[in-house]
């Protein structure tokens, strides 16, 4: 029961990932070696984050000792993800073709790096006991929800590069780029105000990933049509 909850929880997770990068068409570009330099830029910008954080924000743990909760510095905080848009900008120019493949391709390598570094620990060591517990299924769900915000994140990154862009779109592009590091900020702040169970929560994270994810798929079908791409 053990190995088949723990191979379970590896097929949710892990899954998904391999069918994102099978039927989107990337494989034909023959891009999985850039995918593997976006993981490698995903871990060197959590490295640049981690040395930002404890550089300037040596004592942000000490709020959780007391139980307090500085808005102004967890905003302050959050605005080092801006890091992460820089990540992405560079996994993007990276990866030569068509902008659909250089998405996927940042996208997919980007949120796999994530995952293996955040979740493959936590399932070893967690849902390898001996009793079931559904904390492991909902983070393996919540890794499925970060590969598509990964996923609108980069066709945004990819939206705002391009000098083509319809002008009407602009505002829209810039808007949801800028409130990116604050995503999960604002989740928390649903959470807490509307008394929501870890599993509403998450909801609301996959629901609000892909109302931003639809929104990037609209301006890019736009584009697309526009340019011929």
């Amino acid at each position: 029961m053990t190995l088949y909850h723990f191979g379970n929880c590896l097929a949710l997770v892990y899954a998904p990932y391999h069918m994102a990068y099978k039927y989107s068409g990337i494989s034909e570009y023959a891009t999985f070696s850039k995918c593997v330099y976006a993981g490698g830029l995903y871990i060197f910008t959590q490295l640049c984050k981690m040395l930002l954080l404890a550089t300037f924000f040596p004592d942000s743990d000490s709020s959780h000792i007391t139980g307090e909760y500085n808005v102004v510095l967890e905003l302050l905080k959050a605005t080092v993800d801006l890091a992460d848009l820089v990540g992405l900008y560079f996994a993007l120019n990276s990866v030569p073709g068509k902008g659909h493949a250089k998405i996927f391709t940042a996208a997919i390598g980007w949120a796999s790096a994530e995952v293996v570094v955040t979740r493959s620990v936590l399932l070893w060591v967690g849902a390898r006991g001996s009793e079931f517990d559904w904390r492991y299924v909902r983070a393996c769900a919540e890794s499925n929800v970060a590969l598509l915000e990964h996923a609108a994140t980069a066709a945004l990154v990819w939206l705002w590069t391009r000098s083509d862009l319809p002008r009407k779109h602009s505002p829209m592009v810039v808007t949801l780029l800028a409130l990116t590091p604050y995503r999960a900020l604002m989740e928390e702040a649903v959470g807490a105000v509307l008394h929501l169970s870890a599993w509403a929560l998450l909801a609301v994270r996959a629901i609000h990933a892909f109302a931003v994810g639809l929104t990037a798929l609209a301006m890019y079908a736009v584009l697309a049509q526009q340019i011929g791409i």
